[in-house]
């Protein structure tokens, strides 16, 4: 059975929309670069009534995909549950991530440095720490144990507790060593890491404390 194209109307609300109507009545909605390729007078079957609204199924979940992108990177499995979330059929969720992959918009390995680089910036966690948010993202083992193999947990736990260590100095060691050292453990550093790094912002605040007195 053919129905004709007897006319395609942009939506008002949405620019990006076009309605397609077959026979005098609106039939279903494309999106513009799909129909694009539509003029009216045209005949279509079912089969490609079909196929077009599944070429339009995937445009608008990759439009929402890219609209889940633009705030940061994603892993694949973040992605992948966003878009089911949205009831998005399996097979256009692949069809989706496909294309993101292929052109670079969607990689775990790129994904799991942004994750690390951004923490290690702003807010430094331990290695545990750090593999545990990475493996919750979906983040697969491989390209954790990569993206974690080079980093000095003693340091990160340095630079996480320097600031803080300054508000703490002037209550004396055991508030300093109990406040600070909870903090570094909350942020998912070992007890060696922690100890260490506890006696060595005691140690440096002291010495700057004696340089204040001179």
């Amino acid at each position: 059975m053919l129905q004709k194209i007897t006319a395609l109307k942009q939506q008002k609300k949405n620019r990006r929309r076009v309605n397609v109507y077959l026979d005098g009545e609106y039939a279903f909605g494309l999106q513009a670069p799909i129909a694009a390729s539509l003029k009216v007078g045209q005949t279509l079957s079912l089969e490609e009534i079909d196929e077009l609204q599944g070429r339009d199924c995937v445009e608008v979940a990759y439009d929402r995909a890219l609209d889940f992108l633009r705030y940061r990177p994603r892993s694949c499995a973040e992605l992948e549950a966003y878009l089911e979330r949205r009831k998005v059929s399996a097979t256009t969720v692949q069809a989706v991530m496909g294309r993101l992959v292929e052109a670079g918009l969607l990689d775990d390995d790129a994904f799991a440095r942004y994750w690390v680089e951004n923490r290690e910036l702003f807010r430094p966690r331990g290695l545990r720490s750090l593999r545990f948010e990475l493996r919750r993202k979906g983040v697969p083992e491989a390209a954790i144990d990569e993206v974690t193999e080079n980093i000095d947990e003693a340091e990160s736990a340095y630079r996480a507790a320097r600031e803080r260590a300054r508000r703490l100095t002037y209550l004396g060691y055991q508030v300093f060593r109990r406040r600070l050292g909870g903090f570094l453990q909350r942020r998912g550093f070992g007890y060696d890491v922690v100890k260490e790094t506890v006696d060595r912002l005691w140690r440096e605040s002291q010495v700057s404390t004696e340089e204040e007195l001179f």
